[in-house]
């Protein structure tokens, strides 16, 4: 077991991290928190040294196209109704829905999104209180992984922190987690202060899978309590475990930087420049004081001001941020709504539109399937074990049905052409039915009208058997007319 020194230089030692610190920017600008928050304007004084220049604008807005990307692949990913994880037996798909049904789709969803926007997220398994696992989504920044060796692939440790909450607006309360394979080590930790074990956890450490007996509130496990393997399960945005931000983030802070700089033209320019002459004042600071808050200045009687205005650059500044946001979705492999086009929005039109975003999604989708796998075999084991069945890996399949706006009117146009061309086949059918078969017309017309065959054909023969035994009983009634006497044999 790992000691509390060891455990407090792992996580110091991961804050220094090449990964988490690119983890950390990107998902700085997921929250909108851009490196133009810190820029800072200069400027040379009279004796050749660099100032910061406090008096003029310096407006500092972050544009949150990453924001947008990342959502936006997000939702499109998970956009298909219904459950993704699937089997065709219809008991199995019962259990799996009870796993992977809406709690865990909005868990998914909070871990795609890390994954996006930090390069990599991770979930963990642990025992609910209906006794069946649950995966929850964990701060990939505060899972480290520790190996008996720097050369060993498999973990023999994961140390899981975050902050609990924040005291009194300045104490900062960490909660932090040692797994291993069948135990969890709880400890608190104030600020940056000693470790603790967490008194608020009842066996510490606790095996993994812990129950309750009936009518006892104490908990109980068996054997080592554990799952056998550390329940931590990581998903990567791509080989490099790089974020989404990477291919986008210089066009984005030229972005901001653009704007920005134009709304500080504006706002310096709007005042103008001061032409003073002929001052009457001891120094340039009284002046700019009196320009700026008095809004007058006194000169002498040969003096005067006069205001001078310049052109800001707007067109060429414009052009600019068009061409910077055209290319953030352009490499950043986005749909852009704001794209108007020739006004012609077709279906293939808006397809073509979705094609980048599609692309990216599916390259993620593929490691997405190998994440989830992962948890479809906890859940089928748990499955197995509870029903005392023997399903394989084999009988489930993943599948994502993605959603695509599309064109209303092109959606009428096509089912009117659709329904024109089935009525063109059934009246040639009808025309060469003379020179068939019955059989024959009956499956061409089934195919035509995508029916099946078999159940239209039994419906027939049952609609047959009434027709016959009705046409019986009425050759019945005609031979032996009911005049309410007797009956045939007599």
């Amino acid at each position: 077991m790992l000691t509390e020194a060891e455990i407090l230089k792992f996580i110091n030692n991961d804050r220094q991290s090449k990964k988490k610190e690119l983890a950390r920017k990107g998902q700085a600008y997921y929250d909108a928190e851009h490196d133009i928050k810190n820029y800072k304007v200069y400027y040379v004084d009279g004796d050749g040294k660099l100032q910061e220049d406090k008096l003029r604008s310096n407006i500092k807005i972050s544009h949150p196209f990453f924001t947008e990307l990342v959502d936006q692949q997000v939702q499109y990913m998970l956009s298909g109704e219904g459950d993704f994880v699937r089997s065709d037996d219809e008991k199995l798909q019962e259990q799996l829905s009870m796993y992977f049904g809406d709690d865990f789709k909005a868990e998914l969803q909070e871990c795609l999104t890390g994954c996006i926007a930090k390069g990599f997220e991770h979930m963990y398994a642990y025992k609910a209180v209906n006794g069946k696992t649950k995966f929850m989504t964990a701060d990939s920044l505060g899972v480290i992984d520790v190996r008996e060796k720097d050369t060993d692939d498999g973990c023999a440790y994961v140390i899981y922190w975050y902050v609990d909450r924040i005291d009194k607006g300045q104490t900062e309360i960490k909660r932090i987690e040692v797994w291993d394979e069948n135990k969890t080590w709880y400890y608190v930790q104030k600020n940056d202060g000693k470790l603790e074990a967490d008194a608020s956890v009842e066996i510490n450490p606790r095996p993994h899978i812990t129950y309750t007996k009936s009518g006892d509130d104490a908990l109980y496990y068996e054997g080592n309590g554990g799952y056998g393997f550390i329940p931590f399960f990581r998903l990567d945005n791509n080989r490099k475990q790089v974020s989404g931000l990477k291919p986008v983030k210089d066009l984005i802070d030229d972005y901001d930087l653009m704007a920005c700089g134009l709304s500080n033209n504006l706002q310096d320019v709007a005042e103008g420049i001061y032409v003073v002459k002929g001052f009457e004042g001891m120094d340039m600071d009284e002046m700019i004081q009196n320009i700026r808050v008095k809004k007058h200045v006194g000169v002498s009687s040969e003096g005067g001001v006069d205001i001078k205005t310049i052109d800001v650059p707007y067109e060429a500044r414009k052009v600019k941020l068009e061409l910077d946001e055209k290319n953030i979705y352009r490499f950043g492999m986005g749909f852009n709504s704001a794209q108007i086009g020739d006004g012609n929005i077709t279906n293939i039109v808006i397809k073509s539109r979705y094609a980048l975003l599609d692309l990216k999604s599916n390259k993620l989708e593929i490691r997405l399937k190998q994440f989830l796998r992962k948890m479809v075999r906890v859940a089928l084991d748990e499955i197995n074990t509870a029903l005392e069945a023997d399903y394989q890996m084999e009988d489930v399949y993943i599948r994502f049905e993605r959603e695509v706006m599309t064109n209303a009117q092109d959606n009428a146009q096509i089912e009117l052409l659709n329904a024109q061309r089935q009525g063109q086949l059934i009246n040639n059918l009808m025309t060469a039915a003379q020179d068939l078969d019955q059989e024959t017309v009956l499956r061409a017309l089934c195919e035509i009208l995508e029916l099946d065959y078999e159940e239209v054909n039994e419906k027939l023969d049952e609609m047959n058997e009434d027709k016959k035994t009705r046409q019986a009983e009425e050759a019945l009634n005609r031979l032996v007319p009911d005049d309410g006497g007797g009956d045939i044999g007599e």
